[in-house]
């Protein structure tokens, strides 16, 4: 069995109650505890009450203060920010279906407010959302006449001066465009063009991919057209 010693900083002398009778006391000058205390110590005393309520001591608790309202913090400045946007539009007969400012030939055409451009909706909620602003059915409401009929190219292009105004530039962008019909091989370099020209970006930054959804639900069926979109903005 390991053998175990008492260490004390200060001199001592020790002291037991075990019981209500008389207590037992003993101190290091005591002659059957020679030797077993250096000399210089002095007296502990340890005490056991009968009452074990009686050897606790109150401790008061302090309740945490509330802290006084502090005035709001700045926005960090990041080096870079992520956005993420999505659009889907009923498609209808007899309406032009304009993709990326880009009039495509088909028989059915997206129903909006505005012209009803899915691709510039889905960036211009991405960078926005970049931004950490309020969508863009908030700030262009479909509620307000003055948007009615619209090209989406206005509202790109307010959000990319939202964007300068906040001291970012664009990293690069990736649209996915889904839908059934019409295939939109002959027109993806048209419409990424007009895309970067409304960015201002170069054509490296930008990547256009389209799918269908093989019929399957509304877009597999040729009754509406959805969009994708993740930007990533760098700080200048």
């Amino acid at each position: 069995m390991a053998s175990s010693s008492l260490l004390f900083s200060s001199p001592v002398s020790l002291h037991l109650q075990t019981s209500k009778r008389t207590p037992f006391s003993f101190s290091p000058t005591s002659p059957n505890l020679r030797g077993f205390f250096p000399s210089s110590y002095q007296s502990l005393r340890i005490s056991r009450s009968p009452r074990p309520s009686a050897a606790i001591s109150a401790v008061q608790v302090e309740q945490p203060v509330a802290d006084a309202p502090s005035s709001p913090r700045p926005p960090p400045v990041l080096p870079f920010r992520v956005g993420h946007g999505f659009d889907l539009h009923r498609l209808e007969p007899g309406l032009p279906l304009i993709i990326g400012g880009i009039d495509i030939p088909h028989d059915r055409g997206c129903e909006a407010h505005s012209d009803g451009d899915v691709l510039l909706h889905c960036v211009v909620d991405a960078v926005l959302g970049a931004l950490g602003l309020p969508d863009i059915g908030q700030i262009f409401p479909d509620t307000d006449p003055k948007w009615s009929g619209a090209a989406s190219s206005v509202f790109l292009r307010e959000a990319v001066r939202l964007m300068h105004e906040a001291g970012y530039e664009l990293g690069n962008l990736d649209a996915t465009l889904i839908l059934q019909r019409p295939k939109l091989s002959p027109h993806k370099e048209a419409i990424r063009a007009n895309l970067c020209d409304l960015l201002g970006a170069d054509p490296s930054v930008v990547n256009l991919k389209a799918k269908t959804h093989e019929k399957v639900d509304s877009l597999g069926e040729n009754r509406s057209i959805a969009a994708h979109t993740v930007v990533l903005l760098m700080r200048k």
